[in-house]
């Protein structure tokens, strides 16, 4: 007997963010029989945006994934993105090195995501996780920035932290870095 091949779709969902866009975009997936692999949902400055790693049986195929969803995406005001993925694409990528967050605080200012994350790349810190956010009032805008990061061999939460003490001043922000402790299940 034949079996059914498992198709892998990245799909994007971008429009002015109101209640209820998760529930309709994740019922039609549902309805088409998709399970959701792997999601990242977020409002940024009044717009939502999801983006969905997808995977459901053969035979099925991108056109179809498109003309289900668009008519829901037409009907909240949301822009639709499908890519098919190849299985070298799709393949969980364990992380076995030790992770940590980093937290950015301080008045808003161009460069400081640039200039943390020119920090973290040269020494070969691979961001896996990036949130900012503007709080705080007109007259005194807080910029904070969320980063969780692998580090490699030879790093260590303290290294890091090392690394980035000139930018705390140069920037005249907050950095702090702290160890993500595994939960064991």
């Amino acid at each position: 007997m034949h079996k059914s091949e498992i198709l892998h779709f990245a799909v994007t969902v971008v429009g002015k963010d109101r209640p209820g866009i998760v529930a309709a975009i994740t019922e039609g997936l549902f309805n088409l029989g998709c399970n959701i692999a792997d999601s990242s949902c977020t409002m940024l400055g009044g717009e939502f945006a999801m983006i969905l790693i997808i995977s459901l049986k053969s035979p099925f195929s991108k056109t179809r994934l498109i003309e289900e969803l668009k008519p829901v995406c037409d009907g909240l005001g949301m822009t639709l993105g499908v890519r098919s993925l190849h299985s070298d694409e799709v393949a969980r990528k364990e992380i076995n090195d030790e992770i940590c967050m980093i937290s950015v605080y301080g008045a808003d200012q161009p460069g400081i995501v640039y200039h943390v994350t020119r920090e973290l790349a040269a020494r070969k810190i691979n961001i896996t996780d990036l949130n900012t956010k503007l709080i705080g009032t007109d007259e005194a805008p807080v910029y904070v920035m969320m980063l969780e990061v692998a580090l490699p061999d030879g790093e260590t939460p303290e290294s890091v932290e090392q690394m980035l003490a000139a930018l705390k001043k140069e920037l005249n922000v907050e950095i702090g870095v702290r160890e993500i402790t595994p939960v064991a299940f």
